[in-house]
């Protein structure tokens, strides 16, 4: 764990451009104790833990147990990494465990599938909430076409 953490520790701060002294400054500790963790020396208490994790904006589990990705740095807060998948001969995947338990992907479920040639990615997200958000949408936009047809008649 010691290893992890003062690993983490050195991509987040380099990630950030932030020299030890940055660090050290931003979370009220010597310069020397930030080298010390980042050499594996020594490991940070819980509270400079939490700040840490604040600065960098992750988790505390993505603090002591992250790793990078493919070559990508640690994730922030919210953010997922949850690793690849093949793409079977109809088109199927299975969606990582990880995943499916972060975001309460049960069996059964309806997920939206989203594209964006652009950017070429796909993005999946929970059909019911979707469509939430576009009934939503749409109620906003006929209480604002009722209230202009309200306005002009009163002229």
């Amino acid at each position: 764990m010691k290893n992890m953490i003062s690993m983490n520790l050195q991509t987040l701060r380099k990630t950030n451009q932030y020299t030890q002294e940055d660090v050290a400054e931003k979370i009220a500790v010597s310069r020397q104790a930030v080298a010390k963790w980042e050499s594996g020396e020594s490991l940070p208490d819980m509270n400079k833990c939490i700040a840490l994790a604040a600065l960098y904006n992750i988790s505390l589990d993505t603090l002591v147990n992250g790793t990078e990705t493919a070559g990508m740095a640690l994730p922030p807060k919210g953010k997922h990494v949850f690793g690849t998948v093949i793409v079977g001969e109809r088109g199927q995947i299975v969606i990582p465990k990880k995943a499916r338990e972060v975001f309460q992907i049960n069996p059964g479920d309806s997920l939206m599938i989203l594209g964006d040639e652009n950017q070429g990615g796909l993005a999946l997200i929970d059909a019911n909430r979707f469509i939430s958000q576009f009934e939503f949408l749409k109620q906003s936009l006929g209480d604002a076409d009722q209230t202009t047809k309200d306005n002009e008649s009163e002229d």
